[in-house]
């Protein structure tokens, strides 16, 4: 018969093999969606072909009140990510006299839609459809940007010169230092996933993740996500949507979350999150966190609110035809936090 410490010990250890499996499998789910995609991207802009997709965007950049050349940020930052759209603008903000507005709208748009190869890919493996995803990130970067265009227009706000407080060093262009860079960026996905999924583990062991819950609930009801994914919106949100999502994908993979929790959860995500480190990264390049945050939160759970029940208007068959396709469950469900409900049956 074991001893109480030894016991202990065993269940530590237990543990300890439990969290780094949950990881590495939630870690690797990621890999297989994020490094073909990395390399797609990186064939796309030694051959040049980024430029070619931002013409068509003039005309958008210009009913934002965007000069037409910023579309090629933009266009950045929808096939590769913020960094890199980052080094893009800095490169063309000298040739034009940006205001903070205008900077502002420009960051906000960035912050909705960008890296959607790897990202619409994490959300199709949860469930719901790529089409409709890109449609709700495009139309809602492009409407909350010409929704703040006019409003600073109209009172006249944060019409002064813009200032770029740091500028990104630009990419290396030796494929061997890209390629270190990317695996060292891979590594950190399993490195923050870890931290993650130990930190949920310790909340839920002392109640935390359960007391959340139940003081969100009625705004993560209004949202049409359940207790199931609450606590892994919050953490999309707070994270970013690689992290949130990914675990997201897993719990779905698990049956754990219902459909519509998932597609609600992942909706949400895919409208603001990252929401202090992306917010801060267009700040330092001259953008206001009055657009970049406060806005687009409130943009997000407007939309989110009527989206939730525009779905519930159109009914289960429309939702699962149009918008959503179950994933293939590979283990039993099981409860992912207290007071989690059951997954729907479809």
């Amino acid at each position: 018969m074991l001893s109480p410490e030894h016991e202990k010990a065993m269940n530590i250890l237990h543990e300890a093999k439990d969290i780094l499996w949950r990881s590495g499998r939630i870690s690797l789910e990621l890999y297989k969606i994020m490094i073909p995609i990395i390399i797609a991207v990186k064939i796309l802009q030694e051959l040049g072909l980024i430029a070619w997709l931002a013409l068509p965007l003039a005309p958008v950049m210009h009913l934002v009140g965007l000069p037409g050349e910023m579309g090629l940020v933009w266009a950045t930052a929808l096939v590769n990510n913020i960094y890199g759209s980052m080094i893009v603008f800095v490169s063309l903000a000298g040739q034009h006299d940006l205001t903070v507005a205008q900077v502002t709208v420009l960051g906000v748009m960035i912050l909705i839609a960008h890296g959607l190869p790897v990202e619409l890919q994490i959300v199709r493996k949860s469930g719901p459809r790529m089409g409709f995803q890109a449609l709700l990130r495009i139309g809602g970067a492009l409407l909350l940007g010409w929704m703040l265009s006019k409003l600073y227009a109209w009172g006249g706000w944060l019409q002064e010169p813009n200032v770029i407080l740091w500028q990104p060093e630009p990419e290396s262009e030796n494929l061997l230092a890209w390629g270190l860079g990317q695996a060292q960026n891979l590594a950190m996905v399993f490195v923050i996933i870890l931290a993650l999924t130990l930190i949920m583990r310790v909340f839920t062991a002392i109640g935390l993740t359960g007391l959340c819950v139940r003081l969100l609930a009625p705004v993560l009801r209004l949202l049409g996500i359940g207790p199931a994914a609450g606590t892994l919106t919050i953490v999309g949100m707070v994270m970013g949507l690689a992290y949130g999502g990914g675990m997201i994908m897993h719990e779905a993979h698990s049956g754990k979350v219902g459909s519509k929790d998932i597609f609600s959860s992942l909706s949400l995500m895919g409208l603001s999150h990252s929401v202090f480190e992306d917010t801060l990264l267009m700040i330092v390049i001259g953008g206001h966190v009055s657009g970049l945050l406060w806005a687009r939160i409130i943009f997000t759970l407007v939309v989110i609110a009527l989206l939730v029940r525009v779905v519930a208007w159109l009914g289960d068959e429309f939702f699962y035809r149009r918008l959503f396709k179950p994933v293939e469950v590979y283990a039993s469900p099981e409860p992912c936090c207290p007071g989690a409900a059951a997954p729907e049956k479809k």
